[in-house]
Order: C-alpha cells, then sequence, then structure tokens
C-alpha cells in the first residue's frame, strides 16, 4: 500500500501489480494524471479505479453520466456533525455582533477575504485590511490571527496551531484554508466579497464549519446584484448538497 501525492505519477515510479488506485479529491487532477495512473499497472491488466470527492464542480457530475462508473452517494453527514446554516447577506454591519456572541460562548470564526493586500483597481476586501479593521474595532478585545499564502510554512503551521489550541478566537484568511483544515471548535464562516468565488469553492470553505457538534452558520457577504451572483449565492444559501450544487 503506497499513499502519496502527484508524486506517485511520475514515469520514476512504478508497481510490481498494482490492483487499485484510489484518488482522493479527484477534482485537483487532470484527465491524463488520472489516465497516467491506471497506466501504471501491468501489461495486460487492468486497476480497478475508485475517484472520490466531496467538491460540486460540473466534470465531477459528468464523470458519473458519462465516464461508466458505478456511483455511490454519501449524501448522510458523519457522526457528530450539525448541518450549517447558510444566509447571504448585502451587508457585513450585523455580523460582527453575532461573531462576538459565538466567541464569548467559547467558540471559533473564520472570517474569508479574496485578496491578501489592497488593489487600488478593484474595491475587493482584502484580509489585511480586513485583519486591522475586525482587531481595532468591531472584534477588539478579542484574539484575531491572520493566515495567508505569503506566510512561510512554520508560520502558517504556527498560527493553525495556534487557532486549533484555542489561542486565536478569529482567524482572518484568504483561501488557503480551503481543504483539510479540521477545528470542530470553528462554528462561524463570514466570506466577504462571496460573489468573487465559485460554486466549489464557496462549498468547500463552509466545509470548514460544522465539524462539530454546535450548531454552525456561514455568512455569504456580497452587495453584487449580477445574474451570477444572484444564482451562486441563492444556490448556496438553499442547498448543503455537493450533487446539487455540481448540477447548477
Amino acid at each position: 500500500l503506497v499513499i502519496g501525492t502527484h508524486s506517485l505519477i511520475q514515469e520514476a515510479v512504478t508497481f510490481s501489480n498494482l490492483g487499485l488506485s484510489v484518488i482522493d479529491e479527484q477534482h485537483r487532477f487532470g484527465v491524463d494524471q488520472r489516465a497516467a495512473l491506471r497506466e501504471k499497472a501491468s501489461e495486460g491488466s487492468i486497476p480497478d479505479v475508485l475517484v472520490m470527492t466531496a467538491t460540486p464542480i460540473p466534470r465531477t457530475a459528468a464523470m458519473t453520466v458519462y465516464g461508466d462508473l458505478d456511483v455511490s452517494v454519501l449524501d448522510e453527514l458523519p457522526p457528530g456533525r450539525t448541518p450549517i446554516t447558510t444566509k447571504w447577506v448585502s451587508s457585513d454591519i450585523d455580523i460582527w455582533a453575532k461573531v462576538g456572541n459565538r466567541i464569548g460562548a467559547g467558540e471559533q470564526a473564520y472570517v474569508v477575504c479574496p485578496l491578501i493586500d489592497e488593489n487600488e483597481k478593484m474595491q475587493i476586501t482584502s484580509a489585511e485590511k480586513t485583519f486591522e479593521r475586525l482587531k481595532e474595532n468591531e472584534l477588539s478585545g478579542m484574539e484575531v490571527g491572520l493566515l495567508h499564502g505569503r506566510l512561510t510554512g512554520q508560520e502558517k503551521r504556527d498560527i493553525m496551531s495556534r487557532f486549533r489550541n484555542k489561542k486565536i478566537d478569529i482567524l482572518v484568511s484568504t483561501t488557503v484554508i480551503e481543504v483539510g483544515v479540521d477545528v470542530p471548535n470553528a462554528t462561524v464562516m463570514v466570506i466577504l466579497d462571496a460573489d468573487r468565488f465559485g460554486i466549489a469553492q464557496l462549498h468547500q470553505l463552509r466545509g470548514r464549519v460544522g465539524r462539530g457538534e454546535a450548531h454552525s452558520w456561514c455568512y455569504l457577504v456580497s452587495d453584487s446584484e449580477t445574474p451570477d451572483a444572484v444564482q451562486r449565492l441563492s444556490a448556496l444559501e438553499s442547498s448543503t448538497d455537493g450533487f446539487e450544487l455540481a448540477e447548477i
């Protein structure tokens, strides 16, 4: 049994008798990459293939229709998880008091921004500016942390460790928390300029909360009224079903 990243696809990696290949987070692999893994079987043999994903993207839906796959749908939450209430709001004015209430109850929160720093050409909320603002104004007196892709690997690990150990109450972040982050005590997610993210990204981000036994909330903040934004944010507000979102 060998567990690895995309490095298993390299030509230098060979198998004596490959019988099963399991591709997790399959949407992060291209068609050729998945094929390359299958072709590592001994000549004349075809390995069984299991592809897995929880991300609602059209390609996954198409694979289930055209890819001659047997489909298993896991549509129930794992034990100990609670449903997430998703709300689309046009302004963040009323949200910070709600976030403060959850912090007061001993829980934690994420605040997600599309950019690391300010961009003069685009009026988009930046993580650095939001971090400074919340620390000094709406959430002053609480421990606010900042996480983004320009930090070193060690800095990121230190911040996530402090968040996991409840030393940080609110984590302001970019999409670096999209996958692989599991903090059951985090019950609130606020996504600023939510119309700047795709359905799959929003669904993945929302999955960072609702991982414990307490009720969780996800607030999508956007005043955009474009048809795309309205369709996307309404879909997230009305459904937590990945298959339904992939069809949309």
